[in-house]
């Protein structure tokens, strides 16, 4: 099979435990990575650096640790450690969240199927602290033709889970510099752009929520980025008067309704 990197960006605020169990299920994987690029996003705490001098003395040849003496943010940190990727074929990963043991082989397998394939992510289970006691799992869009219409509107893939081209990803510019959905803002380029992509239809991460990520999904930065990236995407000609009018009621609706409501929301009508 063909060599894959991972890639992974780390801030302080990360708990140590979290990412070990991250990084192990990386190592676990039935296909094994050819490299982990950890981006050391700004300074990190005394634990989390000795977790990473852990694994890379244990692993010499396979971790590559990319270091930004400031902290700049999601999207340039991934930037950075996309550059510093030596394979072609890159896989996302979150430093809390699982991924199962089979994902990245059936990833892989994905692209050997079709070559036209640029972008290949999976269905995710959410959990709180116990990864085995499932919440709530987030369905995507399998086919490309279903996954080109629904980002016009939505985010059509699990960003923890995709594996995708790194000269594909780089051709469309990379990650933007923004502080919220650089996820949402860089695969609707690709899209537009004309790359082929693909959800696995079947769960392969368990992703970690709380209740700080629906403050972070309420919050007005949050809002504002999402209903400009859609915004983007009309200027562009991706998306339509009617899909951005939607996306901004809906996102509206969510930030001023309280918390509890918004997770029900959620629930009832974005997770199953």
């Amino acid at each position: 099979m063909e060599k894959y990197s991972v890639l992974m960006s780390l801030y302080i605020k990360e708990k140590p435990e979290f990412l070990k169990q991250s990084i192990d299920s990386m190592l676990n994987q039935t296909v094994m990575p050819d490299e982990i690029v950890i981006v050391k996003d700004g300074p990190l705490t005394d634990k989390l650096n000795q977790v990473l001098e852990d694994y890379n003395r244990n692993y010499p040849e396979l971790f590559n640790i990319v270091v930004s003496e400031k902290n700049i943010g999601l999207g340039l940190a991934l930037n950075l450690g996309l550059y510093n990727c030596k394979n072609e074929l890159v896989a996302r990963m979150d430093t809390d969240d699982i991924s199962i043991a089979e994902r990245c082989e059936k990833q892989l397998n994905a692209f050997e199927e079709n070559k036209e394939l640029v972008i290949v992510g999976t269905m995710i289970d959410e959990f709180y602290n116990d990864p085995t006691e499932i919440k709530s799992s987030r369905i995507v869009p399998t086919a490309h033709h279903e996954i080109y219409e629904f980002a016009k509107r939505r985010s059509p893939f699990n960003h923890p889970t995709v594996m995708y081209k790194k000269s594909k990803v780089l051709e469309c510019g990379g990650y933007s510099d923004l502080k919220r959905n650089q996820d949402v803002d860089l695969f609707g380029r690709m899209l537009f752009n004309g790359f082929k992509a693909s959800n696995l239809n079947e769960v392969l991460l368990k992703f970690r929520s709380n209740d700080a990520l629906s403050k972070r999904r309420r919050s007005w930065e949050n809002t504002k980025s999402y209903i400009g990236t859609i915004h983007k995407f009309r200027k562009m000609g991706y998306s339509n008067f009617s899909d951005y009018v939607v996306v901004a009621i809906a996102q509206l609706a969510m930030f001023v309704c309280p918390i509890t409501i918004q997770t029900w929301l959620y629930k009832q009508y974005l997770r199953s």
